[in-house]
């Protein structure tokens, strides 16, 4: 009986001791598992935020640190100061809303449309408006020593053109018409301006009143020359 009571005995601190090292075990493997899911967690940036690897702020995929895509510069909205200068004159002279002209034209598009090319001057601006079926226009030129002759019969042939094509809008006829190519020493003038002339009754008066526009920008410039 004493061998029986000391066999139970036994067998019951062996269980006891089983039981205690499996739950040890089961409770470093869990402690084990939340350590892991900590450490993915991405970290946290100086401000606060947190950014995981793929989305860095400084990626070469053509896009800014924004996802918004990137415009490259056109190389036409900043004049030099002395352009903008001229041109900020006319605007003043013939009011802000009778001036027209709205998008800048870079230096592929004054030689594609107009044939005067970047060897050709020593600095210019030039802008047209962005609604096609209106065509006011001023360009300022200054052309270098040797290449005002062919600027000025460049901008020309181009007045004549316009005016020979039979495809424009009857609103322009009168603008176009009242066009006008002055050259100022080695600066070259095209005004095509006007505003609010399109609403005229009749294509003589357009005519006249665009004539008036395009003297006033043409002395405010010849002025500050």
């Amino acid at each position: 009986m004493k061998k029986i009571v000391l066999y139970l005995c036994a067998g019951i601190l062996v269980l006891g001791i089983t039981s205690c090292g499996k739950g040890g075990e089961d409770a470093g493997t869990q402690e084990s598992g939340q350590s892991s899911e900590v450490s993915s967690v991405p970290e946290e940036s100086g401000d606060g935020s947190s950014e995981s690897p793929e989305e860095g702020s400084g990626a070469d995929d053509g896009t800014a640190g924004d996802g918004s895509a990137e415009v490259p510069d056109a190389g036409a909205e900043g004049w030099s100061e002395e352009m903008e200068g001229l041109k900020q004159a006319v605007v003043d002279a013939l009011g802000a809303d009778n001036y027209w002209p709205d998008m800048p034209m870079d230096a592929g598009m004054l030689e594609t449309f107009y044939g005067i090319g970047p060897d050709m001057y020593e600095d210019y601006m030039a802008e047209t408006p962005m609604v096609s079926n209106n065509v006011d226009t001023l360009i300022i030129v200054r052309a270098k020593e040797d290449q005002a002759d062919a600027v000025e019969e460049a901008m020309k042939a181009y007045r004549e053109a316009n005016i020979n094509d039979t495809t424009q809008y009857p609103m322009n006829l009168g603008k176009i018409q009242a066009s006008v190519v002055e050259r100022i020493d080695n600066y070259v003038i095209f005004v095509r301006l006007g505003g609010w002339a399109v609403d005229a009754e009749t294509e003589e008066e357009s005519i006249a009143q665009c004539q008036e526009a395009n003297k006033l920008a043409l002395d405010t410039i010849r002025n500050m020359l």
